[in-house]
């Protein structure tokens, strides 16, 4: 089950995104193209020496909650040292509480090889980056003091404690109390499930961030609240254990190593607990976590089915069987459906690398640079980044399995794992649909979809430059993201006016809008790629790009058409009587 980093790949990606012009313009201070790729090429080392090892024993040893202890495989928490003394926690964060400030770019290649090599460790760190960003922007600065020195570092690690029991996704119905004391401190009453990482033992202290209701006026009555394992006293040595506990550890599908608790606050008195922000706006704070961690699930998705496309790749070329128009025994890599599949996996992985790589970018340009334009691409392209990611990683893991066959089926081969463990990503941090519906919902309307027509601008001058480079190489390449970015546009135009008069119209065509989005943006992204890499010495991103617009863009025409005129098979279906 080894792992490599998929350098050529990610470079190529960086580049679409804009690295080089961030680094030209100012945008990215002290950063050179050497820092980058030395930067890069040392996480390849460690994930590939350090974490990649310890993926197999994870999935097989996994958690284990004895009391209120969590233990790790063997070998996890010296890992987990290693890495935060090597400095990589504190890569993408603030520097005035000692991060090392590297763009979001930088940390989003860093992301997919961490959960590449190990999806089960790259949980932890990604949801401790989420709590920072969510105290630098909104925590006190008493709070920064005390807390954000040591996450930055990696020395204690955050969790991210939104779900309840009775509430899922519907955050209203949260029930976490937070009563307010005389001293201004909180005390926290409830519980929380699906916690990643709420308990374990790699570090001597966990920061939880916690939404809990300080009125009950729904959404409005949610705060965040900060509330550590361990009280800091005043010199910064940890004090008396606070109640808040880890009373259950979930058997899940996969992802086994990373502790997936039940938590409870306040069965000796309540958990100590800090606001953060201002009292009921918790939604609001929330949402910076969130922002942070969705791209980080997508990067997650796309490492995954990395993963399983090189262990899928590997065995095909490994593998002899039937004869494929050769002498001999051949490699079933030699076999069209073989080939096929694997030039849909690595294809839909390039083209969810470079949607959230641009993700990545725009998040930089926004925060760095103050453009406002970019802002608004980030946040359209949020939602496709963790979505379609997320989504083709599960394609892509099932595909693996195909490859293998039989074997694939057998969880000593390891194709099996990749599918187990992926699958969860496309549920949390806001299932795949919530995120449909936030495209369409949300960032499509923004400006009355001006973000969203700069994107069909951009297919279309692909095209453009793709036909006018009449090349044989690249086939119907030019054709077939034209078609895209119209049935793109015909789609755009219908739900804007639907969403004025008819939203569950609108929304019933959302998880297929996205996927129209996700393939014109990618499939354009690939074909950019294409035209700017060396043809001669390397051929395969003009295939990759090819495939892409001849298999999957020819979807495109179809995806409209489901949107536009088969919603009311959705909406007048009843089915609770069925």
């Amino acid at each position: 089950m080894a792992y490599t980093a998929p350098f050529n790949d990610i470079h190529a990606a960086l580049a679409e995104a804009g690295l080089q012009q961030g680094i030209d313009s100012g945008l990215y201070v002290e950063l050179t193209p050497d820092l980058a790729e030395a930067v890069i090429g040392e996480a390849g080392k460690f994930a590939e020496a350090r974490l990649n090892p310890l993926y197999r024993i994870g999935d097989e040893v996994g958690a284990v909650l004895k009391g209120e202890r969590v233990t790790l495989p063997q070998g996890w928490a010296e890992a987990y040292r290693d890495w935060c003394a090597a400095g990589w926690n504190a890569l993408p964060c603030p520097a005035d509480f000692g991060g090392q400030n590297l763009p979001a770019l930088i940390n989003a290649a860093c992301t997919e090889i961490w959960n590449g090599a190990n999806m089960a460790f790259g949980l932890c760190p990604m949801l401790t980056v989420s709590g920072i960003d969510a105290l630098h922007t909104h925590g006190t600065d008493e709070l920064k003091k005390i807390y954000l020195e040591k996450l930055i570092s990696g020395m204690w690690t955050g969790s991210m404690q939104l779900t309840e029991p009775q509430a899922g996704s519907d955050l209203a119905q949260i029930r976490m109390r937070a009563d307010k004391q005389s001293d201004s401190t909180y005390k926290l009453f409830g519980t929380k499930i699906f916690i990643t990482y709420g308990e374990h033992e790699m570090t001597d202290n966990i920061v939880h961030f916690i939404l809990a209701r300080t009125s009950d006026d729904g959404i409005k009555g949610l705060s965040l609240f900060l509330a550590p394992k361990f009280m800091v006293n005043k010199d910064g040595s940890l004090g008396a254990r606070n109640d808040i506990n880890a009373v259950g550890l979930e058997h899940k599908l996969g992802i086994n190593a990373s502790p997936t608790c039940t938590m409870t606050c306040g069965d000796h008195g309540g958990a100590v607990a800090y606001l953060v922000g201002e009292e009921g706006r918790g939604i609001q704070c929330m949402f910076t976590m969130m922002n942070s961690a969705r791209l980080g699930v997508g990067l997650q998705g796309v490492g995954m089915a990395e993963a399983a496309m090189q262990h899928a790749m590997n065995y095909a070329n490994e593998r002899k069987q039937g004869k494929a128009g050769q002498d001999g025994s051949a490699p079933i890599v030699a076999h069209a459906d073989v080939k096929r599949m694997l030039l849909e996996m690595k294809s839909k992985i390039q083209a969810a690398r470079l949607i959230c790589y641009m993700t990545a970018a725009s998040l930089d340009r926004g925060k760095l640079g103050k453009d406002m334009k970019a802002a608004e691409r980030a946040a359209l392209l949020t939602p496709l980044a963790k979505a379609f990611s997320t989504d083709i990683a599960n394609e892509v893991a099932s595909l693996g399995i195909q490859v293998h066959g039989g074997m694939g089926f057998i969880e000593e081969t390891g194709a099996a794992q990749f599918f187990r463990d992926a699958r969860i990503a496309a549920i949390y941090e806001g299932t795949n649909g919530i995120q449909a519906n936030d495209l369409v919902g949300r960032k499509l309307p923004m400006n009355d979809g001006a973000a969203m027509r700069d994107e069909i601008a951009l297919i279309r001058d692909t095209a453009k430059k793709v036909s006018e480079l009449n090349s044989q190489n690249f086939g119907r390449t030019a054709q077939r993201l034209q078609e895209t970015a119209d049935a793109l546009e015909d789609a755009s135009t219908w739900l804007l006016q639907t969403l004025k008069t008819d939203q569950q119209a609108a929304l019933a065509g959302a998880v297929s809008y996205l996927r129209l989005a996700s393939l014109g943006i990618g499939g354009a992204a690939l074909a950019r790629v294409a035209l700017n890499s060396d043809r001669a010495q390397n051929p395969l991103p003009v295939q990759l790009a090819r495939y892409f617009a001849e298999q999957q863009l020819s979807a495109a025409k179809g995806l409209a058409l489901a949107i536009i005129e088969g919603g009311e098979s959705v909406t007048a279906t009843a089915l609770d009587a069925a």
